[in-house]
């Protein structure tokens, strides 16, 4: 694996893990009861981004050293998967 491809897939992992961790602790203005106008109700009252990312760097760096373990050790590989490999390498 090249650097280069190392980067990709930890980005990838991280925009993944991101759209999951980004909705968790979400508050919106109409359930705090503080609506600014102008804004949807259901827009956030505090999104704690900072807060967010972090979580979602520290989850991306186990991921990561998990996935990147398994193509470097070989743990698993695309000969694996059945309905991949054609008949004849079987």
């Amino acid at each position: 694996m090249t650097i280069t491809s190392a980067i990709v897939l930890f980005a990838v992992i991280w925009a993944v893990v991101f759209f999951m961790v980004l909705p968790f602790g979400q508050v919106s203005q109409h359930e705090a009861g503080d609506v600014v106008p102008g804004t949807p109700a259901s827009a956030p009252t505090d999104a704690q981004i900072v807060r967010k990312i972090l979580i979602t760097t520290a989850i991306t760096v186990v991921v990561f050293a998990a996935v990147l373990a398994i193509i470097l050790l070989k743990l698993f590989t695309i000969d694996d998967i059945p309905f991949l490999t054609p008949p004849s390498a079987r």
